[in-house]
């Protein structure tokens, strides 16, 4: 599993931006994450399961398990977090 964090500064102005499409697999509401089953992000990240952060609360609070979400990954050099989630509604 290789991460590719790139040249990112900790200046929150610097932080990379990336679209990212997946699947809910688990909600941790008292953690504030999500584990997502995404595909590539970006030059950021290969397509994997993983754990992430979600900003804001009310991002978390509208995910369930089984969900396909749209958002926003944000870089900023080791830290990560996703926001703007959209559910896909459901065909």
């Amino acid at each position: 599993m290789a991460l590719v964090f790139g040249a990112c500064s900790t200046n929150p102005s610097t932080a990379k931006r990336y679209s990212v499409q997946g699947e809910i697999k688990a909600v941790d509401p008292a953690a504030k994450t999500a584990t997502i089953k995404a595909g590539k992000i970006g030059d950021w990240m290969d397509a994997m399961t993983m754990e992430y952060p979600v900003k804001p609360d009310a991002d978390i609070a509208k995910l369930h398990i089984g969900d396909t979400i749209r958002g926003t990954v944000v870089v900023n050099d080791l830290k990560y977090y996703v926001t703007d989630v959209t559910v896909v509604p459901k065909p």
